[in-house]
């Protein structure tokens, strides 16, 4: 049986590759404690089509 808890998946898109206007989305999928952090999580993860670090932001 699965377990029940805060854990939920977020998905993370990078916010700088929407605005560059190049092809193509990166996206990352993550865990978080919905509890302890109830707004919108913001982190910095590696563009593979950009080359670059860049912030990741939570959506939906």
């Amino acid at each position: 049986m699965a377990k029940k808890g805060n854990r939920v998946q977020v998905i993370l898109e990078c916010t700088e590759h929407k605005n560059s206007g190049v092809k193509g989305t990166s996206r990352y999928v993550s865990t978080k404690n919905k509890k302890n952090t109830p707004d919108r999580i913001e982190i910095k993860k590696y563009n593979p089509i950009l080359k670059k670090y860049t912030i990741h932001k939570e959506i939906k």
